[in-house]
């Protein structure tokens, strides 16, 4: 393409600028206003473009991209309510530390608030909801406006990956001509060169981002304090993207330190703790909601990452009177109980190689073991109750006891258990996390459970899915709910638009069943009517409209289903067919058993 007018050049400068400073991917959502971004981005060469007709499942497929990654993908639509359709995607990337460009086409400013057709003001638009907003200068052959662009696009990309990492939105104000149409106020040849020689060899602006770390004498204090604990807890909250495969070796230091002072490491399935090749250990613990309030209250807690996704967790800790660890690289609250004592501003990983060099290996480590009953009563205590968890799961999820008691949660733990090594493993919120999370046993082997769990909503499941699954060769299975599914339907369109393909597995139980864990299930109505809300649609037909393969199977038949699926070419969608308040009841029922086992 020939770049001959003003809002071209603009549409060039950008995306050179996002290039430059390695952004390698973008989701684009047709629109006029916004054909300044869409030709420059098609026509770069290091620029993977994804081409989404919905803005909100584009917005959606590019936080998907980026949670695995842990790198921004941009995001490009054009004016009036396409750009307000990409905010639930904004939030979710806010809360859960995604990076995203977004880059919203406008309207010229004079048109605003003139009644001017699909002009909205949208200065600002999602609040503060991203890390940075920028509204660039209207496009002008202009010097010193040109180099203002070039800086504020290469802050914007820079500041996306800070600390916290989050979505940064610039507005983007084009005049027509739109397209490079040569007889529309052409830029004269010898000024055009000019103007784009501006650029430099990479980023215009290089920004380089500190790691905050924590000083000596803090490494020391907590030590001392794991130290002098006699039932230290260690906690892997979910993992913020940029720490899944970053390469270093830090889930295999923390399972040393916690070797090293007996603690047991209750590990959330999004931590990229309790699912890595490389920590094969008995102090990893993954069926704690059913038990973690039965055995004795910790002396200690050190927290890394997100809020665990266990309800039964976080009430633990929220009664535990005693000292907790906070840790978060940006300084962040992400306590909702309020009862953490020390809030520890620095990257974990840098604290975890500080722990380790004064825990591990150690003059002091014979005066621990000799000290050290206490210490292995607790972490023994961790260990036979995960035993019990153990054998009371195998008991309930066997194919005969599955045939006359269906349980949802042997769905999670099937996938979790058999999904490939290596694979990204895709969960929705309300139920599919929660049985991942007591379900999914801890397993050596390079298995990324991710899930939007920043704001928590079904809405963009499939979308986000299938973005974290086009970011890396492993194969992909998404785990939902029938509702996340209905919900974000039109996604599945990117399988053949972006060349995905998934094993897409739906636990269908006919509306929303996690309303069964509310006291509201005890009036119907409204509970029926207004809160699970029953739809009776088959998901069959969704086969014949995205052209892939569908089953329908039930608890007991899933795991050969599951693996006929996974091992079969293209994308298959298997729908597992259960009663929610039955499956329930036997949930209850199961937890109950483990707890009582525990308590023994």
């Amino acid at each position: 393409m020939t770049h001959q007018n003003r809002a071209t050049l603009w549409g060039r400068t950008i995306v050179d600028e996002l290039a430059a400073g390695g952004l390698d991917a973008v989701c684009l959502a047709p629109g006029s206003r916004s054909t300044p971004l869409t030709a420059a981005f098609d026509a770069h060469p290091d620029v993977t473009v994804y081409s989404q007709i919905d803005e909100r499942a584009a917005a959606f497929f590019a936080l998907g991209r980026s949670r695995r990654t842990g790198s921004p993908t941009a995001l490009v639509c054009t004016s009036g309510t396409a750009a307000a359709n990409f905010h639930p995607a904004v939030i979710e990337a806010d809360h859960g530390r995604v990076p995203l460009v977004v880059l919203t086409a406008d309207r010229p400013a004079e048109l605003t608030a003139s009644g001017a057709n699909q002009t909205i003001d949208q200065t600002a638009l999602y609040g503060d909801s991203v890390r940075w907003f920028a509204d660039l200068p209207e496009p002008a052959p202009e010097d010193r406006r040109l180099r203002s662009v070039r800086t504020t696009v290469a802050r914007a990309l820079s500041t996306s990956t800070g600390t916290p990492a989050g979505p940064v939105h610039l507005n983007c104000s084009f005049a027509k001509p739109l397209d490079p149409d040569p007889n529309a106020e052409p830029i004269d040849d010898e000024r055009l060169e000019s103007l784009l020689a501006q650029s430099r060899d990479g980023p215009y602006v290089r920004t380089t981002n500190g790691t905050q770390t924590a000083d000596r004498g803090t490494i020391d204090s907590i030590a001392n304090a794991l130290e002098a604990a006699e039932r230290p807890l260690l906690v892997a909250g979910p993992a913020d993207p940029g720490v899944v495969d970053d390469g270093t070796d830090w889930q295999k230091t923390l399972v040393d330190v916690a070797e090293a002072i007996q603690a047991p490491i209750v590990a959330d399935p999004l931590s990229d703790v309790r699912f890595d090749p490389a920590v094969a250990s008995p102090t990893i613990c993954g069926g704690y909601d059913a038990y973690v309030d039965e055995v004795p209250a910790p002396d200690c807690v050190l927290q890394i990452g997100d809020a665990p996704t266990s309800k039964t967790l976080r009430h633990t800790l929220r009664d535990a009177s005693c000292r907790q660890f906070l840790i978060d690289p940006a300084g962040s609250w992400r306590e909702a109980t309020f009862t953490a004592t020390d809030l520890v501003e620095t990257d974990p990983r840098h604290l975890i190689d500080g722990l380790a060099d004064r825990l591990v290996g150690t003059d002091r480590a014979d005066e621990r073991n000799q000290r050290g009953d206490e210490r292995d009563t607790w972490l023994e205590t961790f260990v036979d109750a995960e035993q019990v968890v153990d054998d009371q799961i195998t008991g309930a999820t066997t194919t005969e006891t599955l045939e006359t008691d269906p349980l949802e949660g042997s769905v999670l733990r099937t996938v979790l258990a058999r999904t490939p090594d290596p694979s990204t493993v895709f969960v929705s919120n309300s139920m599919p996390i929660r049985d991942a999370d007591l379900f999914g046993r801890p397993r050596a082997a390079d298995v990324t459970v991710l899930a939007n769990r920043g704001a928590s909503g079904i809405d963009g499941i499939v979308s986000s899915a299938l973005g974290a699954g086009r970011a890396t060769t492993d194969p992909l299975t998404l785990v939902t709910g029938d509702l996340a599914l209905y919900h974000d339907s039109n996604g599945l369109l990117a399988l053949s638009r972006c060349d995905v393909e998934a094993t897409i597995v739906v636990v269908h139980n006919d509306g929303g069943g996690i309303f069964h864990k509310l006291p509201i299930e005890a009036h119907d109505p409204p509970f029926t009517a207004q809160f699970k809300t029953p739809h009776g649609l088959d998901f069959s037909a969704l086969a014949q409209l995205y052209d892939f393969d569908y089953h329908d199977t039930s608890p007991a038949d899933f795991e050969s289903t599951y693996r006929a699926a996974r091992e079969s070419d293209g994308t298959n969608l298997v729908a597992v067919h259960v009663d929610a308040g039955s499956s329930h009841r036997r949930r209850e029922e199961l937890v109950e058993r483990i707890a009582a086992e525990c308590r023994r």
